[in-house]
């Protein structure tokens, strides 16, 4: 992953925009921006593939320049692993970063309110964007709706109304990216793989069930209530090109994910992390999607005890 950090005065929309703009006599070859923006990809391509960047954890700056315009931007490789890296938290305020169960407990509700109203503001005005929750947001948006939504501001709704929608989508997972434990949980991660690998379909269904009883309250009903959004926005794909296969490879890594001690013991390498992981864990959460709809109040009155072995 390549994180790019534009300079205040020079972001790649700011100088590319009014290269577009004529003035009196001047001649300029034609799609300036446009070729402008190319060079800039082809650089952060050729910086991303460099074995000493990659190697290194240092920020590298780089200027391009085309016609006069000068674009500086800085950048550093940051691989997978690390970017999704859950960090242990004892915070007790805010939401970012804290257990779900204490934001729920303290909010007296039983789906985070942050959760809620990013889903209700995706589905009011976002459902139907193309690439909705795959393009990602504007950086400083996310940060500034993280902080509005840690300090509880009052103008959170007003705020939501007025942001790019891709950025309330970004939100939103980096919400579930932060929580101090993936919402499938780090204990039930084993049995989640071992599950969706079930080659018996009644077998796979009586574990995969299980394994949503086993989770605790606020979790399964939060859960359950992003995988009925996920569902509807899925019904939108011939137009926002989100087909449910594409939503679990969003989601799926984010909410389910091996604990740094399982992953220690079981993997030497990101190309391990990757091939045995990740694919798992997108086919839990597209089981779920796939599946038809699970109720609440229906998985805990079944409390018959499914075993994992096989």
């Amino acid at each position: 992953m390549t994180d790019i950090l534009p300079q205040p005065d020079c972001s790649l929309k700011a100088v590319c925009e009014p290269l577009e703009l004529e003035e009196p006599g001047s001649k300029r070859p034609p799609n300036t921006g446009a070729r402008l923006w190319g060079r800039v990809r082809s650089k952060l391509l050729r910086q991303k593939l460099d074995p000493q960047t990659v190697e290194t954890k240092n920020w590298h700056t780089d200027v391009i320049e085309m016609n006069g315009i000068k674009v500086e931007f800085s950048m550093k490789f940051t691989s997978r692993d690390m970017s999704l890296k859950r960090t242990p938290s004892k915070k007790q305020t805010g939401v970012f970063g804290v257990k779900i169960s204490v934001v729920t407990k303290r909010e007296r509700s039983k789906v985070p309110y942050i959760v809620r109203q990013c889903v209700e503001e995706v589905e009011k005005r976002g459902i139907e964007e193309v690439g909705i929750y795959r393009i990602s947001g504007v950086a400083t948006d996310i940060q500034a709706l993280k902080a509005v939504f840690d300090a509880n501001n009052k103008d959170i709704l007003l705020m939501l109304s007025d942001m790019d929608i891709n950025a309330i989508a970004g939100t939103l997972k980096l919400y579930f990216r932060e929580l101090p434990e993936p919402l499938l949980t780090d204990r039930l991660y084993p049995a989640f793989m071992e599950g969706i690998a079930l080659s018996d379909p009644a077998a796979k269904e009586n574990c995969m069930m299980h394994l949503l009883r086993t989770l605790p309250d606020p979790n399964l009903i939060t859960f359950l209530f992003l995988l009925e959004h996920l569902k509807r926005v899925a019904e939108k794909e011939p137009i926002n090109k989100m087909s449910l296969h594409n939503l679990a490879t969003v989601f799926g890594p984010t909410l389910l994910r091996p604990s740094e001690v399982e992953s220690k013991a079981h993997l030497t390498s990101a190309a391990d992390i990757w091939s045995h992981d990740v694919m798992a864990q997108v086919q839990v959460l597209l089981y779920y999607l796939q599946h038809p709809p699970i109720s609440f109040a229906e998985l805990k009155r079944n409390t018959l005890y499914f075993s994992t072995d096989v």
